[in-house]
């Protein structure tokens, strides 16, 4: 929701800055910001699906609709938002156009970057909660929240376009020459690039059905040693 809100927002002032300045790299973020509030809606859509009790076909649950989408979401991130970036800025190379009112972008991507940074820290604050104390970073290898994960890399992905559209952009109103705001929208696109194969390889594995949290086998390992009888446990399958 912090990022469904702070995106749809963003998307609107974006695009209206676009249109008024005519910046390829204002126009790619403003497609991007689009892009990410569909895939919030997508995420949350998951989340709502996952939860529905187990059925005659389905006897281990929907669990796995959380997972299916965030690769669609993960795929969109991809096609939408850099692929079409790098377009529009590989347009833009081609064909220059002057750049008018160049302040109401800055004035719109300083903005955005204080609401995108709003979204990171709820995100961080949601992550913060089910980590229970570990490192960042292992809780980013090893665990199971397919929707946080995504949630991260746009965010992440999002505050680096921003900052290079912001810098691009600036360089192209103090040399005069629109070419570096082309060059903005392109490096975007490779940002939004990287950030989707990363969210796709992290997911990938979950589709195809991870073990459970390191953390979670342990506790079941210790619940059966702990019953009368049990010797020893040499192995627990999860998923």
């Amino acid at each position: 929701m912090y990022a469904f809100i702070a995106n749809f927002g963003i998307a609107i002032a974006k695009s209206w800055a676009a249109w008024l300045t005519g910046s390829g790299s204002m126009l790619a973020e403003a497609i991007h910001s689009y892009a990410d509030t569909g895939n919030q809606v997508l995420l949350f859509l998951g989340l709502k699906q996952s939860q529905r009790p187990p059925d005659e076909d389905h006897p281990l649950g929907y669990g796995k609709l959380s997972y299916f989408w965030s690769f669609i979401v993960a795929i969109l991130l991809f096609s939408l938002g850099g692929l079409f970036s790098i377009y529009e800025g590989y347009h833009k190379l081609l064909h220059p156009e002057p750049l008018n009112q160049v302040w109401v972008a800055i004035v719109v991507l300083v903005l955005a970057i204080l609401l995108e940074g709003g979204s990171l820290l709820g995100c961080l604050r949601e992550i913060r909660k089910v980590r229970a104390g570990r490192p960042f970073r292992e809780w980013l290898k090893h665990t199971r929240n397919s929707e946080l994960v995504v949630v991260l890399g746009e965010d992440i992905g999002a505050q680096l376009g921003l900052m290079l559209a912001l810098v691009f952009l600036m360089i192209a109103q103090i040399t005069g020459n629109p070419m570096f705001d082309a060059l903005g929208s392109m490096c975007i696109g490779v940002v939004l690039i990287v950030i989707s194969v990363f969210v796709a390889l992290r997911v990938r594995s979950l589709l195809v059905g991870k073990s459970a949290d390191p953390e979670i086998q342990e506790a079941i390992d210790a619940i059966i040693c702990e019953q009368e009888g049990i010797e020893c446990v040499f192995n627990t399958i999860t998923i």
